[in-house]
Parts: C-alpha cells; structure tokens; sequence
C-alpha cells in the first residue's frame, strides 16, 4: 500500500514520516523543497497550487492523508488560498485519479469559525471534504506538541525563566505529535468506524488541561517554578501589533491568533473521541513534556 501525504516536511508531518518509517509503510509527500536524509520517501516537489504535481502525489496511491495548512499568517486572507482551494484542489486530484480513501487534518478551531480566519478556513475546508463523495475522515488535533515544535517551544523557553504569560483562564486539551501520527496512520484503513467520522483526539486526560496546569506542569518539565499570570484579552492585542511592527511578516502573535487563544473552551469533546479499538494515545502530557524538553536540550534549543 502506498500512502500519499501532504505537509511531509512539517512539524506533523515530519513525524508521521517518522512513523510510518518504523512501520515500514510506502509513503509518498508532497514538498516544495526536497529534504535530504528521507530516501525512503517518495517524493514529490511541487506545492497544492500544483495541479501536476498533485497528479502524481495521488497516483496509484491507495489513500491520501492531507496535512498540509495554513496554520498562522499576518495576512488573514492567505488562509483561504492555502487552507480551503488548497483542499479543493487535492480532492479534485483524489476524484480524478479515484482515491477513494482521504483523511483530512483540521483543527478544533473549526468548531468556533467566528474567532478565528484560521478557524473559518479550516471550517469550509470541513465542508468541501464532506461534500467530496470521497471515504472521508476528519481529524481535529487540540494543541500538538513533540519535537520539533515551534509553538509550544515559546513555553518552555520562557518557563526556564520561570515566568509563562497565559491568555484569559480556560482550558484546552493536548497530543503528543507522535500519537497525532500513529493515529492518522491508524485511520487509512477505511472500516465502518471511522468512515464518514469527525474526531477530535487529545492524551486521554479527561477535561483537558487549565492553562494554569499547563504551565506548571511545563516549568515541572525544565526544572522550574513558575509564574504564570492571565493576560488580558486587550493587552494581548496591543501585543499582537507590537509583534507585527517588530517581526512583519514572521510575526507569530497575531491579531486573528488572539481571537483563538482567548476562548475558553478548547477541550475535545468526548462524543467526538476515537473508537478505542482503532486508536489510543500512549503519551500522557507531564510524560510528554519531560520528553520534549529533553529533546529541546539535546538539540540545543533549550
């Protein structure tokens, strides 16, 4: 079985390569860039504005995992281009090669499209999936962290200076990325449990984790007590600006991230949980944690 995946040489899904790898499965990825020491990829260059390079990501592929997004921009309208005609346009290729099977990453932030331009693409994306008339699967990761992480990596350095700054008070669920890949793997063979399914995985602690938590359980994992203060909601505009004026186009807090960030509520429901006999997570976060921040320190990021 060949597996074609978008988004191969992401923080996801570097990782499902990794997977994949240790499971010895075929795998064949999209990439703009080519990246050296993978030779037991396939790989395609070209981008999803690529129709040809779309056609020969999906031929003869068996299913097609698309992980591939827009995650964080300062330009809210290039969400639309990557996330949603970016979908379109590989769906075409699936139908036109007749893939039938397509696991789609979304994102929780799909649920609340109103906070978020991020979220509204990923939503309509939802919805031209569905419309497909393709073996569909949808996935909606909480909070992904592990190697090679740049988000959450922001935490864990501020948490060796014992100080992490929180959005308002909520909480959120998490998953270790290497459960995210061992899970999206998990889903290609199209049994009648999954079909036609939206799913939202995270590490199996029940109610999520208050951002409070969160913190401390990260200053646990680098070795400090930390301070974690609330921030409000106005002052993580004023810093978004900021960001933007210092950083343009590399800005990573942005006004259409605060809008996410500052929501409540952004635990996986449990009616949404994957079947267990399909898929279980195997890292829980204080575990997982402790496990990134050693990789961070043996790659010297930390």
């Amino acid at each position: 079985m060949t597996i074609s995946i978008t988004g191969g040489t992401g923080f996801v899904g570097q990782m499902v390569l990794d997977v994949a790898h240790q499971r010895g499965m075929a795998i064949r990825s999209l990439a703009r860039n080519v990246p050296e020491g993978r030779d037991s990829v396939q790989w395609v260059r070209g981008s999803l504005t690529d129709q040809a390079a779309l056609a020969e990501l999906v031929c003869d592929s068996e299913a097609v995992i698309h992980i591939a997004g827009l995650t964080n921009t300062p330009d809210p309208a290039e969400f639309e281009a990557a996330n949603v005609t970016g979908t379109e346009t590989l769906i075409a290729a699936c139908k036109a090669a007749k893939v039938k099977r397509f696991v789609f990453v979304s994102s929780l932030s799909a649920r609340k499209p109103d906070l978020s331009r991020y979220g509204a693409s990923k939503a309509r994306a939802e919805e031209q999936v569905k419309a497909s008339g393709l073996q569909w699967t949808i996935v909606r990761p909480p909070g992904v962290y592990g190697p090679r992480d740049v988000d959450y990596y922001d935490m864990f350095r501020s948490a060796r200076f014992g100080f992490v700054p929180l959005p308002p008070g909520g909480a959120s669920s998490i998953i270790h990325v290497r459960d995210l890949a061992g899970l999206l793997l998990d889903l290609v063979p199209a049994s009648g449990l999954v079909l036609k399914k939206t799913f939202e995985p995270d590490d199996g602690r029940e109610g999520g984790w208050s951002h409070k938590e969160m913190a401390a359980a990260i200053g646990d994992a680098v070795g400090r007590r930390v301070f974690a203060p609330h921030l409000p909601e106005g002052l993580l505009r004023a810093a978004a600006r900021t960001d933007g004026l210092l950083r343009g186009s590399k800005a990573k807090l942005t006004a259409d991230r605060v809008g996410y960030m500052c929501h409540p509520n952004w635990v996986a429901r449990s009616d949404r949980a994957v079947p267990t006999s399909v898929w279980q997570p195997e890292i829980g976060g204080s575990e997982g944690f402790k496990a990134t921040a050693e990789w961070y320190r043996r790659e010297g990021w930390l």
